[in-house]
């Protein structure tokens, strides 16, 4: 998964893009934040995929 299908699926359920800081975008709803790094070309780590997969209910 890349940061752009990242982003799809997080923007489905109510978060909410909140800021940035160079290249991580910060996703919140409610008390639940999520950090996204944006590199072009490369795959999220499997660990922040899994985070995004839970909070959204993919899983």
């Amino acid at each position: 998964m890349d940061s752009k299908e990242a982003e799809r699926l997080l923007l489905q359920p109510d978060f909410a893009w909140v800021r940035t800081k160079g290249n991580h975008r910060i996703y919140q709803r409610d008390a639940i934040r999520v950090v996204i790094p944006f590199h072009a070309g490369k795959s999220l780590h499997p660990k922040i995929v899994k985070e995004i997969l839970e909070v959204t209910g993919q899983r």
